[in-house]
């Protein structure tokens, strides 16, 4: 179903719920990856993906369409997992993020990965915010730079700027040892 048309259900009483459950199947399994590239943990991203959508569903009356429902969507993922991840980093105990989304990817079983993904996570964690976000976006998520930059109240040449950047940064780190 097309955006547009989820949004005019969305925007009438009688028919929102029927415009959240076409929300829920058109953008759940994106918004899962998205948070469990900030996460890394499935019990995790599962839990703060049911939060996010509670608060979608409270925020519907609220969604004035000047941005991409996407957009919206992704913001609120976005809060909802670092939020998540602020108030783990406070149990005792928890060391930095960077541990902690190590320690989750060594004990989940659903994790499959390797060594040389275990490698990138490491990698992507020591860069900056924005250029972690930019690249998770661009490397897991294959989003466009147009989008991005929509999505992310930034320029496409710094957008690509920051991607290029994060490349040579996570190569070096790669080629280290």
């Amino acid at each position: 179903m097309e955006e547009d048309q989820i949004i005019t259900l969305i925007r009438s009483d009688r028919t929102r719920l029927r415009g959240y459950e076409l929300l829920v199947d058109t953008y759940q399994e994106r918004l899962y990856w998205h948070i469990r590239g900030i996460l890394g943990n499935h019990d995790d991203t599962n839990d703060v993906l049911q939060n996010t959508l509670i608060k979608v569903w409270k925020g519907l009356t609220s969604f004035r369409g000047e941005s991409r429902l996407y957009t919206w969507l992704y913001r609120i993922a976005s809060n909802e997992a670092f939020t998540f991840l602020q108030r783990e980093k406070r149990k005792p105990g928890t060391v930095t993020e960077e541990k902690l989304i190590y320690q989750k990817l060594d004990s989940d079983p659903y994790f499959d990965g390797n060594e040389a993904m275990i490698r990138l996570w490491q990698a992507i964690d020591k860069l900056p915010e924005k250029q972690k976000e930019v690249f998770r976006l661009k490397y897991f998520e294959e989003m466009k730079y147009q989008d991005m930059s929509e999505l992310l109240s930034t320029s496409v040449g710094a957008l690509k700027a920051s991607y290029h950047h994060a490349v040579q940064k996570i190569k070096e780190f790669l080629q280290e040892d």
